[in-house]
């Protein structure tokens, strides 16, 4: 069986704890931007006892255009994640797009990250799986933007039979149409229903595909994660960024990080609120 509760490092996930923020800028575009980011984050984490995880991608492979920037790959990124945990003490997650790859990613990351387009692959997440058992650690797998919540029971399957216990499942939108994403929020009880921590992913679920770089209205991640927490979610995942207007990657739908403590602390209260009832 699955663990209800998932531990991550010094932080306790799923029914009855607070939430876990899963945040960080989409892609790593330079050190000191990553770490600046990473420097607020932690500090948000002491001011507030707020339970955070810093996530951002050393490689975007799945971006629309060839042109588009991917990330400074794998070796450079995974050293810049050893640096955030060492300078902040944040966990980190990142993406993870082939099987050669969870091995060296969990030998830094706390949370390996399978992304939605890639989480039917069954020798992804068996590396993936394998992986975090050998290192103690947990898979967050993303509900594809095509699968029903109920299909997502397949891949927490895959996770447990490779003796994995610690597995997330993530809501982020579906398809509807073409270039639209909608939440429908029953997903989040529905893969609850398995045993699992479910995280909303706030950011993603606002994005408007199509085109040669994907838009998205960044004024709806505050109310879309208000809902997602009031119907239970357990963790919520931002992408911030200092200046989203600029970034290199997913910069519509990204939260500026000045206005990351308000929102954190608005789904603070909203979480305290839904267990006290």
């Amino acid at each position: 069986m699955v663990n209800e509760v998932v531990k991550i490092g010094r932080y306790t996930v799923g029914n009855g704890h607070p939430l876990l923020f899963i945040a960080g800028p989409c892609v790593m575009e330079s050190e000191a931007m990553v770490m600046q980011v990473a420097e607020h984050l932690a500090s948000l984490r002491d001011q507030h006892g707020l339970q955070i995880v810093f996530k951002s991608s050393f490689d975007k492979a799945n971006r629309t255009s060839v042109d588009s920037y991917r990330g400074p790959g794998m070796e450079a990124g995974l050293r810049l994640l050893e640096k955030v945990t060492q300078a902040t003490g944040l966990p980190t997650t990142t993406d993870i797009h082939e099987a050669s790859q969870a091995v060296p990613c969990a030998e830094v990351c706390s949370i390996l990250q399978i992304p939605a387009f890639l989480a039917r692959q069954t020798d992804l997440i068996v590396a993936c799986a394998d992986a975090a058992v050998a290192r103690k650690i947990c898979v967050n797998v993303k509900k594809p933007q095509f699968v029903a919540p109920e299909d997502t029971q397949h891949a927490v399957k895959k996770c447990e039979a490779r003796g994995l216990r610690d597995v997330l499942l993530t809501e982020r939108g579906t398809t509807f149409g073409y270039g639209r994403l909608v939440n429908d929020f029953r997903c989040v009880p529905i893969m609850k229903s398995f045993g699992v921590p479910v995280v909303y992913d706030a950011t993603h679920s606002v994005q408007l595909p199509g085109g040669a770089t994907t838009g998205g209205q960044r004024e709806m991640v505050s109310p879309l994660a208000r809902a997602a927490v009031a119907i239970g979610c357990d963790a919520v995942f931002f992408e911030t960024h200092p200046d989203p207007d600029h970034a290199k990657s997913d910069g519509p739908n990204m939260v500026p990080l000045v206005e990351f403590e308000k929102l954190v602390r608005q789904l603070t209260v909203l979480r305290e609120t839904v267990l006290s009832l």
